[in-house]
């Protein structure tokens, strides 16, 4: 589908893998002139800088500087901003509220809140105008569905919604939307990465493989509906359709894609 992307400036966060990836991936199949925000350059995104011309920007979003410098490269490389993906996310285990010290809270709300603060409050003047301007953050359903071993990260997920409906209100007399897509268990490095990864360590506990956790495990245990982990594609589609005209009508939204995981509306 033709989502009258092309040409429209894009600026997205935690783009070298994951859900960051696919939508950098799928916003150049588009036509779109993309700034990827990344700590580093995987070699999948160096193929799309090479092949279809994304320029990688290298910046801390976790850090207070790493938004402003993402956000004046896009504008230095193409005057402006039509679209802002807020992707960047991470988490780490949790040790109960009275095992999990400051920092540990500090670190995944600088990452997945106050990334969002920073970057959103450096590209609004430069999206300020522009037609068709939007920003779509990427939560979780965590946000609803908080966990234990992840509490610090539901918590701050939970901001971020609640973030996006805020900003809704405050931006729409600018002309920016701003909506939330809210994804469930999704097959990327989050869950994957042999370094703290949610599946690494579902897997230790019940004693079987990362495979096993994100094809049989975390389906069964969570109640996802389709009986399967949602791919980074998906994602995508849905991230990219609430970015393009074709939802102009839609702000202040928040859509899941979690196959069926969350029960309640």
């Amino acid at each position: 589908m033709d989502l009258n992307l092309k040409d429209k400036v894009v600026v997205v966060t935690g783009a070298s893998k994951g859900i960051g990836l696919a939508v950098t991936r799928e916003l150049t199949h588009q036509g779109a002139r993309v700034v990827a925000g990344s700590r580093t350059t995987t070699p999948e995104l160096a193929e799309l800088r090479d092949s279809s011309g994304v320029a990688v920007v290298h910046a801390d979003l976790a850090a207070a500087e790493g938004p402003e410098r993402l956000v004046r490269a896009a504008v230095e490389l193409h005057g402006g901003i039509d679209l802002l993906i807020n992707n960047v996310g991470a988490s780490e285990p949790a040790d109960g509220i009275t095992g999990t010290g400051d920092d540990a809270w500090r670190r995944v709300f600088d990452v997945n809140l106050f990334s969002v603060v920073r970057t959103t409050r450096a590209a609004v003047p430069a999206m300020t105008g522009r037609t068709g301007a939007a920003i779509v953050n990427v939560s979780s359903v965590n946000a609803r569905q908080p966990m234990p071993m992840i509490m610090h990260y539901s918590a701050a997920k939970a901001a971020l919604t609640n973030l996006g409906r805020s900003l809704a209100e405050e931006l729409a007399p600018d002309g920016i939307r701003v909506n939330t897509v809210s994804p469930g268990p999704v097959r990327t490095p989050l869950w994957t990465d042999e370094d703290g990864g949610f599946a690494n360590v579902l897997a230790a506990q019940a004693e079987t493989s990362v495979d096993d956790v994100m094809d049989r495990v975390v389906p069964e245990s969570m109640g996802v509906s389709l009986g399967r982990v949602i791919e980074p594609h998906e994602v995508a589609d849905l991230t990219l359709f609430l970015a393009s005209p074709r939802a102009a009508g839609i702000t202040g939204a928040d859509y899941r894609i979690d196959g069926g995981l969350v029960k309640t509306a």
